[in-house]
């Protein structure tokens, strides 16, 4: 997809720090963000969102997980506690639709979300 902000950052069209890429996914930090943490995990291929996802493509949200856990650990979060959000279509808050995932934490965060 020719115009997705994230597919762009993901295959380097646009400046952008990477904090972790691998095969699979490009994580960086939010422009906006909620919380002292705040990184966006990105798949590199195009999904709108997961409802696009064919049975045998949900293993990237099983590596997604794993790449959380990692971040976490190495932004110092991990025992203090995070949240990963997905938001799934405008409702929800979706405003990119590609998938990704937000990563947060470095403060109290409150519940319910919004």
């Amino acid at each position: 997809m020719t115009d997705c902000l994230f597919c762009k950052i993901a295959n380097k069209e646009m400046d952008t720090d990477l904090v972790y890429e691998d095969e699979k996914v490009v994580v960086f930090e939010d422009i906006n963000p909620q919380a002292p943490v705040h990184l966006l995990i990105v798949p590199k291929k195009h999904q709108e969102n997961i409802m696009e996802l064919e049975e045998d493509e949900f293993e990237i949200i099983s590596h997604i997980h794993e790449v959380a856990v990692k971040m976490a650990k190495e932004y110092e979060i991990s025992e203090e506690g995070f949240r990963l959000v997905n938001n799934n279509r405008e409702k929800a808050g979706q405003s990119i639709f590609h998938i990704h995932y937000h990563l947060l934490g470095g403060r109290k965060l409150q519940w319910p979300p919004g």
